[in-house]
């Protein structure tokens, strides 16, 4: 389990990693949200590399819509 430290800064990542991407795009979202939360699991705390991987994530989901 994340302490709230931990799940706000995640949150701020995953805002940040997303900002172009629309909010009704939901399926977008969660798939970075949920590669960042993995890393975040695994122990990974520092939020340049937390945001690299979320920007990774949003360059490989799965859209018909590029927003990197």
């Amino acid at each position: 389990m994340l302490d709230g430290a931990t799940t706000a800064l995640l949150r701020t990542i995953l805002e940040e990693v997303c900002e172009n991407v629309p909010p009704y795009d939901a399926g977008v979202r969660a798939y970075v949200a949920s590669k960042i939360l993995e890393a975040a699991t695994r122990g990974e705390t520092r939020p340049d590399l937390l945001r690299q991987i979320g920007r990774e994530a949003l360059s490989k989901a799965p859209t018909m819509w590029r927003y990197t």
